[in-house]
């Protein structure tokens, strides 16, 4: 269950560094690190990097991967599907929203240079 009474928003600030520890990543997000270890293999979105002998190193992005998955499990009731899901449904809305955008701009771009051309 939770390691911590703290909730996502008493969290202690993510210090401004290139990479942390397992341990250092436990502390931050309130979770142990076999809970961690758990999570690298349910959510693909999470992939520390590993360097010798299999140390886990993981980035600032990461960091906030681990404290977005911590609060659907612990805090909004989701289960690990459902937290999956989640996480893919929001990457997917994002790349639609970012061909929508880029459609709609080249759509304004090919007007102009019809514009253009019927000169």
């Amino acid at each position: 269950m939770l390691e911590t009474n703290n909730s996502s928003n008493e969290l202690s600030p993510i210090p401004g560094k290139r990479y942390f520890t397992i341990g250092e990543v436990s502390k931050l997000c309130g979770v142990k690190p076999h809970v961690l270890r758990y999570w690298e293999q349910e959510f693909p979105q999470l992939k520390p990097v590993k360097r010798r002998g299999n140390r886990r190193y993981y980035q600032h992005h990461d960091v906030l991967m681990v404290r977005q998955i911590r609060s659907l499990l612990y805090e909004q009731g989701f289960t690990i599907g459902g937290a999956r899901q989640q996480l893919s449904g929001k990457i997917a809305h994002q790349d639609a929203s970012q061909s929508h955008q880029i459609i709609h701009q080249l759509r304004l771009e090919l007007e102009e240079i019809l514009q253009i051309l019927k000169r």
